[in-house]
């Protein structure tokens, strides 16, 4: 689904008649912050999942497992 510069065209023309010359920058900005927050947000995120991953020790099997086994069966 790519969007060719007819359609962007197309989109920006309807943008101007609805919202006039004088708002669009202020919506250009407004939609580039929140662009950028969500993506440090979410690059904080990721961070954080990775940094919990790597400070879990790694799962062992417990030794007397294969005895607590045979018992139940």
């Amino acid at each position: 689904m790519d969007i060719g510069i007819s359609e962007l065209l197309f989109i920006f023309i309807l943008a101007l008649l609805f919202f006039g010359p004088h708002k669009l920058p202020q919506i250009g900005r407004a939609i580039g912050r929140a662009v950028r927050e969500f993506k440090d947000a979410y690059e904080k995120f990721m961070n954080e999942d990775f940094e919990e991953h790597k400070e879990l020790p790694p799962a062992t099997k417990p030794e007397n497992l294969d005895s607590e086994e045979k018992e139940v069966k």
